[in-house]
């Protein structure tokens, strides 16, 4: 574990702060204490979803530290690119929805830790970008990747290769962020949000998650839910869910 991220476990919910001022940069201690991070909340049946956001009103994050990169050269970039990619891609495979709460500035590896989670909440003052041709680099943490899935290669293109800086409406626009709030409101919508997931199966939110990701590749769509869908019958949420649904009372999950 490490101090450059605060972990606090709410109800079924844990938030993950971004603590390295002043920038909340990354770097090695805290891109392999997320993904450490991670793979713990994956083995705790207590915890349904996950919120990130940055410390402090100004950054979500700037992404990594260039003096790592100036200091340590193609050696420490080995270490970091491999670092970043294994950190998100950690987070994109949270078992439970994961929501970014963008409090501020998202530049580079801090938009491709917001890229990697299922939701992003944007506050007024937040601005996102991708910024690193601006100094010879290349967005190492999925941003090449996961930006057209989301907002279409045209999008993504210009703001990788103009390096443009994307504010919220835009942001909201293009499909890059799903929710706009105002400035010191994001952090409170996505527990809001978070806390609703406790409503749902955690074993059918797996599932789905799974079949969302896949589709990215799939060439037979109508076929690749059958199985996922008869295997959660073998599991207990899914006879807890029909039965409080005809009882009318809450499913208590037991994420099994």
């Amino acid at each position: 574990m490490t101090d450059k991220l605060i972990l606090e476990k709410i109800d079924n919910t844990a938030k993950i702060i971004i603590n390295n001022p002043s920038a909340n940069t990354w770097d090695l201690e805290s891109l392999s204490g997320l993904e450490t991070i991670i793979e713990a909340l994956n083995q705790d049946d207590e915890i349904f979803s996950l919120v990130i956001t940055g410390q402090g009103d100004k950054f979500f994050s700037a992404g990594a530290d260039l003096k790592v990169f100036h200091e340590g050269g193609k050696n420490a970039a080995k270490e970091m690119s491999n670092a970043f990619s294994k950190a998100f891609k950690a987070l994109s495979k949270f078992r439970g929805v994961s929501i970014a709460a963008i409090n501020g500035f998202a530049m580079g590896g801090g938009l491709e830790c917001a890229l990697a989670c299922d939701i992003r909440i944007a506050e007024d003052k937040a601005v996102l970008a991708l910024p690193e041709p601006k100094v010879g680099l290349l967005p190492c943490g999925g941003g090449t990747q996961v930006l057209p899935r989301l907002v279409g290669e045209g999008w993504a293109k210009r703001i990788i290769l103009t390096g443009e800086q994307i504010k919220p409406d835009q942001a909201l626009k293009i499909g890059l962020i799903e929710e706009k709030v105002e400035d010191g409101k994001a952090l409170e919508m996505a527990m809001l949000m978070a806390s609703s997931v406790a409503n749902q199966s955690p074993s059918s939110i797996a599932k789905c998650k799974e079949l969302i990701h896949a589709a990215r590749l799939s060439q037979e769509p109508y076929q690749e839910e059958i199985k996922p869908f008869v295997d959660l019958f073998d599991t207990k949420d899914q006879k807890e869910g029909v039965e409080a649904f005809l009882e009318k009372r809450k499913p208590d999950w037991q994420n099994a």
